[in-house]
């Protein structure tokens, strides 16, 4: 089932998602698993797998090193398909332009219509280490809105190269990422949003949203979204704060502001055991707050862990 459908069946009831990274290749998929099943009794209708752009790794040969191109974290497809099965939940594979070819995206996307996945969740992705700015892999997009046209083009029956009679199209509804501390290259939210917009336009059928830690920012998001003409269901994006090294990592990287009072509980830590406790508390308040405000799914970043996110959901689900 859709993403959007789930939305529209809860009838205004907020639903429990959330979010998973691939195991890195030759690890067992059954850890993932047990991260998985504590939270499955929180009834998720659908989850979310990201995928890892390829990165440069040194391989010694000779007494020299040898740089090659490889991905850590390998298999969004096949875990989304593995646990659509396990768990009979719908599976929202990430799509990526970065590291893909509009080829390679064709097939990936063809596998997920085999599979009987519907959903997907298009994005540009992020530059490679060594890259000061985003550079798209030969004959690939260099923005997700191609990625959504790419997309909405598979919908109708249109494919890349050949002339097929399609008598069984796809049907993927698409998910895209909205900012609302604007995207990181943005030279503003509006400019943001505005590109947002065209995504909207190209075809994408809901917004889930960069983690905040501030209600406020996306409460003043939706509105502007809507002011702006997007009208699909914006999802907030949630992550708990789990280590003191979050309060440095996550700005950095995220380019996100915390709260003045979330800081300053976090620095009165002892330890990340404490500090892992102040996050689950902040976040079920701030997700009761959005609870109350009628959001329609309240998506969780796992980041592989299962423990808060599930202390969390027991006091909401």
């Amino acid at each position: 089932m859709k993403v959007t459908e789930h939305i529209k069946n809860a009838k205004g009831k907020t639903l429990f998602s959330f979010e998973i990274i691939p195991p890195q290749k030759g690890s067992n998929i059954q850890e993932l698993y047990n991260n998985i099943d504590p939270l499955m009794e929180f009834k998720p209708p659908f989850i979310d797998v990201t995928t890892s752009r390829e990165q440069h790794v040194y391989i010694e040969k000779d007494g020299l090193l040898d740089r090659k191109i490889t991905r850590m974290r390998p298999g969004t497809v096949g875990i989304c398909a593995s646990l659509k099965y396990k768990y009979n939940v719908d599976t929202v594979p990430h799509v990526l332009c970065g590291g893909f070819s509009k080829e390679e995206t064709e097939y990936l996307l063809v596998d997920c219509h085999y599979l009987g996945i519907e959903n997907v969740m298009a994005l540009r992705g992020d530059a490679m280490s060594h890259q000061k700015y985003f550079e798209p892999s030969k004959g690939g997009h260099l923005y997700a809105n191609e990625l959504v046209k790419q997309i909405q083009n598979l919908n109708k029956g249109k494919y890349l190269h050949d002339v097929i009679e399609a008598d069984d199209k796809a049907d993927f509804c698409i998910g895209v990422a909205g900012y609302p501390e604007k995207h990181l290259e943005a030279p503003s939210l509006q400019t943001d949003l505005k590109r947002l917009k065209h995504k909207v336009d190209c075809g994408a059928d809901y917004v889930v949203t960069q983690m905040f830690f501030d209600n406020k920012k996306y409460f003043e998001f939706v509105k502007a979204a809507k002011q702006a003409g997007i009208h699909v269901p914006i999802i907030p994006g949630i992550k708990p704060i789990s280590i003191k090294k979050h309060l440095q990592l996550l700005p950095q990287v995220f380019k996100i502001d915390l709260p003045e009072e979330l800081i300053n509980a976090v620095e009165n830590c002892k330890d990340n055991k404490a500090v892992r406790q102040v996050g689950v508390e902040w976040c079920v308040q701030q997700s009761k707050e959005l609870q109350d405000a009628g959001v329609p799914v309240l998506h969780y970043y796992s980041m592989g862990k299962s423990d808060n996110i599930k202390a969390i959901a027991e006091a909401l689900f």
